[in-house]
C-alpha cells in the first residue's frame, strides 16, 4: 500500500508575489538602490500613479475655482502668484488653497494606510476604519476636545496616542494565538464597536454646543482647518510614509506566509507591529486635524490594484488614487448643496458604502 504526503501549496496570488521578490515575474521594471536598499519599480504602477497624481492635482485646481465665489479659470494661476486681483487673491490663496492641498494629504495618507492594513491582514475588508484604529484616535481626541482645554497641538498628539493604543489593544488580543487576518478583523470590530459607544456617551454628556461641534468635526470635516494643522500634518504624514515605504518589500514577502517570509530572515511579528505603528500613525495624523474620514482607507486599495493590475502591496497607486478621491469628494461636499457645506466624511461614506455593499455581493458569489 502506497502513501501519499499532503503539501499546502502556496495560492497561484502568493506565488506570484513570491517571483516578484526572487525572479523577474514579466512585467517591465525598474531597479533603485538606495545604499544597502533596493526596490524594483513596476513601470505600469508608476504610469499609474503618475496619471492619479496628475489628476488628483487637476481637480484641486479646479476646485480652487468653486464655490460662494467664483473664481474664472485664468484667473487661479496668478492669485497663486499674487498677480491677480485682490479678491481673488483672498479667495483662492486665504480661503481655498490650504483645504485643498489638505485634502490631497490626507487622502494620500489614508490610502497608503488602507493598502499596508490590507496586506497585513490579507483581507479587503482590512481597513483602519473597519478594524477600529480611527475609533481609537477619535475617543482620545472627543474627549480631550469635550473634557479639557488642550491646545489643537495636544489634541492631534492625543489622537495619534489614541490610535495607536487602540491597535495595540486589538493586536495584542489578535495575537494570543498567533496573529491572523480574521482574527485581527473580527477583533478590531468589537474594539470599535466599543469605543464607537463611548464616543457617544461623551457626546451626551457634554454641553450642547460643544457636542454638535465636535459630532460635526467627528464625522470627517475639512470645513474648519486652518493653516495652523498644515505644517505638523505634512511633516507627520511625511514620516510615517517614507517609514511605509521602507517597509513595503518586506510586507510583500509577509503576504506569501510566515513560513517563506521566515525562511528568507524578516521578523514577521516585528513587521506587523511596525505595518501597524505606521498605518495607524498616517490615520492618526489625519484624524486630528480632520476627524475620522471614514471609508477612503477601505475603498482606494482594491480600485488601485486593479488599475495596476497587481496583487501584492503597492503604495504610490494607492496613495495617489486617495488623494484623488478625497479632494473629489470634498469638492462635491464644498459646492453640491451650496450655501450649506457638508463634512466630506458624508460624500465619503456614501461613496464607500456603494463600494462595500458591492464587495460583499462579489465575496459572497465567489
Amino acid at each position: 500500500m502506497s502513501t501519499k504526503s499532503v503539501i499546502d501549496l502556496p495560492s497561484p496570488t502568493e506565488l506570484s508575489a513570491a517571483q516578484d521578490l526572487v525572479v523577474p515575474t514579466g512585467r517591465r521594471e525598474i531597479q533603485v538602490r538606495l545604499g544597502r536598499w533596493a526596490w524594483r519599480i513596476d513601470r505600469t504602477s508608476t504610469l499609474v500613479a503618475i496619471l492619479l497624481a496628475v489628476a488628483a492635482l487637476l481637480t484641486g485646481f479646479i476646485s480652487l475655482a468653486l464655490g460662494d465665489i467664483r473664481v474664472p479659470f485664468d484667473q487661479i494661476l496668478p492669485a497663486l502668484l499674487g498677480d491677480s486681483e485682490r479678491r481673488y487673491e483672498v479667495v483662492v490663496r486665504d480661503w481655498r488653497l490650504t483645504r485643498m492641498i489638505l485634502a490631497l494629504v490626507f487622502g494620500f495618507a489614508l490610502g497608503i494606510s488602507g493598502a499596508l492594513f490590507q496586506s497585513l491582514t490579507r483581507n479587503p475588508l482590512g481597513s483602519p476604519d473597519v478594524i477600529g484604529f480611527s475609533s481609537g484616535a477619535y475617543t482620545v481626541a472627543l474627549a480631550l476636545m469635550l473634557f479639557t482645554t488642550a491646545s489643537a497641538t495636544q489634541i492631534a498628539l492625543g489622537s495619534i496616542v489614541g490610535g495607536l493604543l487602540a491597535a495595540a489593544l486589538v493586536f495584542i488580543i489578535a495575537s494570543r494565538e498567533g496573529t491572523n487576518g480574521f482574527r485581527l478583523i473580527v477583533v478590531g470590530i468589537g474594539v470599535g464597536a466599543m469605543l464607537a459607544s463611548a464616543n457617544t456617551f461623551m457626546l451626551l454628556a457634554a454641553q450642547s454646543q460643544v457636542a454638535m461641534s465636535a459630532a460635526v468635526w467627528g464625522s470627517g470635516s475639512l470645513n474648519s482647518v486652518s493653516n495652523t494643522v498644515l505644517g505638523p500634518s505634512l511633516v507627520g504624514i511625511a514620516l510615517f510614509a517614507v517609514a511605509a515605504v521602507f517597509l513595503q518589500r518586506q510586507a510583500r514577502i509577509l503576504e506569501c506566509g510566515d513560513a517563506l517570509a521566515t525562511s528568507l530572515g524578516v521578523n514577521a511579528r516585528l513587521l506587523r507591529a511596525s505595518m501597524v505603528i505606521v498605518g495607524v500613525g498616517l490615520v492618526a495624523v489625519t484624524t486630528a486635524a480632520a476627524g475620522p474620514i471614514a471609508f477612503v482607507a477601505l475603498v482606494v486599495p482594491q480600485i488601485a490594484a486593479r488599475l495596476t493590475r497587481r496583487a501584492e502591496l503597492d503604495l504610490l497607486p494607492a496613495g495617489c488614487l486617495g488623494a484623488l478621491l478625497l479632494v473629489l469628494a470634498d469638492t462635491i461636499a464644498r459646492v453640491a448643496f451650496m450655501p450649506i457645506q457638508l463634512p466630506v466624511g458624508i460624500v465619503t461614506v456614501c461613496l464607500g458604502g456603494v463600494y462595500l455593499i458591492w464587495l460583499l455581493v462579489r465575496e459572497s458569489r465567489s
